[in-house]
């Protein structure tokens, strides 16, 4: 590949920051714009937005270009879901294997860290402040407006790339505007507000760190995921409104505080000022961005920009980093063509974009109605003794998406099938409660796959 060509990307989140450095390895020079000011420079809360969870899919992008380890720095393991009954019972519920873990990372924490390793390891330029307000897709031709000064300027590369997110710029400027360019948004009735659990008076974190700990309430849902200081970020989804829980419902200080003593009484108890604490985060919507195709002339979408998800699988930072390692296999197939490199990424990643958005809506019915379902449970302890005896013949769907890189539709679409199997064996099996590991049910399950 020839040297110094010059890529931009437009956008230095998570993705775009990652993209960078893939980039720069294959000899380009990389500038990449920004919206926002330098999040470096600003007190980051660790609870600022809903914390992530990075997995095997994240892992593999990270480490193929070296800064998996920098990232290690700031993720905390969690082994598995606790699920916290109303009156305070804990049930766990391993994710993987022995060892297997999601990690947890702040939004605002690794982002950070990413545009450090963009700077560092692919020497890209980042300019702050800037935004997008044209582009020309057949050209590499991206046009911004400084927010500080009000200069407009245009800019123009051999390749670039929109990482700007759900809302991205690049998509609605232009790429939305396009003929036969398809875009459809999904907004669920659920949003989310955050809430901070601080940390225990020493220091000491309140609840175990090394889980996912989830409130499973039938509509709605509480959920915490640990932070390096000892805290937690926990997360709230609930209907707008419409139901006799719903956010529009918690219109008042006493409304709250009634809410969480009743609803989540053990975490009530950690955080009694939550009613203090309620207005501290905005209440935010969740929806899901589809599009097609992802490329254009030399430009193409990639990661929110291209499949924007809501968070349940805590797959979507793990599916962008995965879009990063398509694109350099491609990249390597093609000899850096970006004729060839683009038609294909967008033909082959768009089911999985697609799959990975239907594995998000199906978890959030697994978290909010079934982790708590003494059926649901049973059925996931089979699959993992069945899992255990024949590993060639089933895994589980969390592990296909979590712990493997099977492409997302194709870990979607053996899902559906092993759910049907499991359902079926389930209910023709008498005693199923007393005799879910025997012989009887083993053979079952094999004689149906």
């Amino acid at each position: 590949m020839e040297e110094n060509k010059k890529a931009i990307i437009v956008g230095a989140g998570l993705v775009g920051s990652l993209w960078a450095v893939y980039l720069s390895k294959a000899g380009y020079k990389v500038t990449i714009y920004e919206r926002r000011s330098d999040i470096r420079k600003a007190e980051i809360s660790a609870g600022k937005s809903i914390n992530l969870s990075l997995s095997n899919r994240g892992w593999k992008a990270l480490d193929a270009v070296g800064v998996g380890d920098e990232v290690r720095e700031i993720a905390i393991p969690m082994y598995g879901r606790m699920m916290h009954d109303v009156n305070g019972k804990l049930t766990y519920q391993p994710y993987g294997k022995e060892d297997e873990a999601i990690y947890s990372v702040s939004r605002g924490g690794v982002n950070a860290k990413m545009m450090d390793i963009a700077e560092e390891h692919g020497g890209a330029t980042i300019h702050y402040n800037m935004e997008c307000i044209a582009a020309d897709t057949a050209k590499g031709e991206v046009t911004f407006r400084n927010a500080e000064n009000g200069e407009v300027k245009t800019v123009q590369a051999d390749v670039v790339f929109a990482a700007d997110g759900a809302f991205s710029s690049i998509r609605y400027t232009a790429f939305q505007k396009l003929d036969r360019f398809n875009f459809s948004q999904r907004f669920i009735e659920d949003g989310y507000r955050e809430i901070l659990l601080p940390a225990a008076e020493n220091g000491e974190y309140q609840i175990d760190k090394n889980a996912l700990h989830i409130w499973p309430r039938g509509r709605f849902m509480l959920i915490a995921l640990a932070n390096e200081d000892g805290s937690f970020t926990c997360t709230l989804f609930m209907p707008h409104e419409g139901n006799e829980n719903a956010f529009d419902k918690l219109n008042s200080k006493e409304k709250v505080d009634a809410f969480f003593k009743t609803t989540f009484p053990d975490f009530y108890d950690m955080m009694p000022n939550i009613a203090d604490a309620w207005e501290d985060h905005p209440l935010s919507s969740l929806g899901i961005m589809r599009s097609y195709p992802w490329h254009h002339g030399k430009t193409a979408l990639i990661g929110d920009s291209a499949h924007a998800t809501v968070p349940f699988y805590g797959q979507g930072m793990n599916g962008g980093f995965e879009d990063c390692t398509v694109l350099a296999n491609l990249m390597e197939k093609h000899d850096g063509d970006w004729d060839k490199i683009f038609p294909e990424y967008s033909r082959t990643r768009k089911p999985d974009g697609d799959a990975l958005q239907d594995l998000s809506l199906d978890n959030y019915y697994v978290m909010r109605d079934y982790v708590a379902d003494p059926r649901f449970l049973l059925q996931k302890k089979i699959e993992a003794k069945f899992s255990s005896l024949y590993p060639e013949k089933w895994m589980p769907l969390y592990s296909m998406v979590t712990f493997s890189d099977i492409r997302y539709s194709d870990a979607y679409n053996n899902g559906k099938r092993q759910d049907k199997i499991m359902k079926d064996v389930m209910a023709s099996t008498k005693n199923i409660e007393e005799n879910w590991d025997s012989d009887e049910v083993m053979a079952k399950i094999l004689e149906k796959i």
